[in-house]
């Protein structure tokens, strides 16, 4: 029987991410079907729209790791009962997210020409997969406003207005794909408008529901001295933007490796990857119950409190991954069908997924080692982890195979899992082995500051 104290910490684990892994799941579903939607267009389209989905990933990436500064600073000052400071947070998430959005904003729309010819695109697909990038980039600054409110509510342990405004988010955006791909016949154009228009109007709302939260509306008078906050912010957002950046481009450089083996692989490749999401996006919902919870106990100074938080999230995260990817290693093959009709597609993209499949319990535990240090407020040491595992281990192998070896797909795939394998065990081995409790200590100093 599990103990009382054990069981309300489940308890507390669960009803915070299961919010969050729904919105992640049914917000995954509904890219599924946008996928598929500019997929009915053939092998051109769908590589067109996910030539920069890895940039894109990584302009989500920069975003949330700002959201992880955030979650860490607010859900500390919650377990104090630290309302001014929360205030005060809160204004500092907003003033990060006008730079950062603005900052994106301009980059994204200066290299959306080149971009496709950087990655090695198939000269056919290029101009319409820079048309698709530039559209999208639009709402940046809307996307980097919406992250950050969205954070700053789930460090307040409310996680289900964010995903009522995903969710509702994500089925304007399959509405308007459908009118702007087919009766106005306008194709990917059509995909990015409907994608930018939703992200705008999501991003709206998100906002509006932090912001009238009486914790989290601020005055005037919070945006004043924001410096120290936003020196602290920084220290945390700075280490997970690098970590997320060299992540990213190491996954825009193994895509356009992929993408020099051809259009159809290249299609197999990203839809495979898109196909995945859904199995192992729970894993992030808990990473995010997690960060906040393991905040919160620092902030309350309940050292019991986060080891049970700890322990149990990466039992609930392991055991969920681990019947997650067995689904996903039964059904390969229905859920490429779902993507493309291309039946080279098809049996190539559903090939890797079930070899990747068996290593989704692994990957979970990464995911929640991560969320463990980011409540922490530790982004230094995940940084080192998944450089090296990016460019040492994944792309590094996979230019060798390519090169010397003529790997295929599957090769491929296989220094990913690799890659994956070493994440998983870097973080999770000093974790076990007392460095979480220096890093709590560490935490607890700073808050008595």
């Amino acid at each position: 029987m599990m103990k009382l104290g054990k069981r309300e910490t489940f308890s507390s684990i669960m009803a915070l991410a299961l919010p969050i892994v729904a919105e992640e799941i049914l917000s995954t579903l509904l890219q599924y079907v946008d996928t598929a939607m500019v997929g009915r267009l053939g092998a051109e389209a769908t590589a067109s729209v996910n030539l920069t989905s890895t940039v894109n990933w990584l302009l989500g990436s920069l975003m949330s790791s700002f959201g992880i500064a955030i979650v860490a600073m607010i859900s500390s000052s919650y377990g104090r009962k630290d309302r001014e400071g929360i205030k005060r947070q809160s204004a500092t998430g907003f003033l990060l997210s006008l730079a950062l959005g603005l900052t994106l904003f301009a980059i994204c729309l200066s290299i959306s020409p080149f971009l496709p010819t950087w990655m090695n695109a198939d000269p056919a697909i290029r101009k319409r997969a820079g048309e698709y990038f530039f559209i999208i980039s639009l709402a940046l600054p809307f996307r980097s406003l919406s992250v950050m409110a969205a954070s700053s509510m789930r460090a307040i342990k409310d996680s289900k207005t964010p995903m009522v405004v995903n969710l509702s988010q994500n089925v304007v955006n399959i509405i308007l794909n459908y009118i702007l791909i087919y009766p106005m016949e306008m194709g990917v154009k059509g995909a990015a408008a409907a994608t930018f228009v939703s992200y705008t109007l999501g991003s709206v709302v998100m906002a509006q529901a932090a912001y009238r939260k009486k914790e989290l509306s601020f005055s005037r008078n919070e945006l004043k001295n924001q410096k120290p906050l936003i020196k602290e912010a920084l220290s945390i957002a700075l280490p997970a933007s690098a970590t997320n950046t060299t992540s990213c481009l190491g996954h825009i450089t193994f895509a356009s490796l992929v993408s020099s083996m051809g259009t159809i692989t290249f299609a197999a490749h990203s839809i495979a990857l898109s196909a995945e999401t859904i199995f192992y996006v729970p894993g992030y919902g808990l990473r995010g119950a997690t960060s906040t919870l393991i905040g919160i106990s620092v902030g309350e100074g309940d050292r019991k409190k986060f080891k049970e938080i700890e322990l149990i999230s990466i039992a609930i995260t392991v055991v969920m991954m681990t019947f997650t990817g067995l689904l996903l290693h039964i059904f390969a093959y229905p859920i490429m069908k779902i993507f493309t009709p291309d039946q080279r597609v098809v049996e190539m993209g559903a090939e890797v997924l079930k070899m990747i499949a068996l290593s989704e319990p692994i990957f979970g535990l990464m995911i929640v080692s991560e969320g463990i240090c980011y409540g922490l407020g530790d982004t230094k040491f995940p940084f080192a982890v998944e450089t090296f595992g990016a460019w040492g281990i994944r792309i590094l192998l996979s230019v060798l195979g390519l090169k010397y070896l003529g790997i295929s797909l599957f090769g491929v795939w296989i220094c990913m899992l690799l890659d994956n394998m070493f994440r998983a065990l870097a973080l999770f081995i000093p974790l076990i082995s007392g460095r979480d409790r220096k890093l709590y200590e560490k935490r607890r100093k700073g808050l008595e500051r």
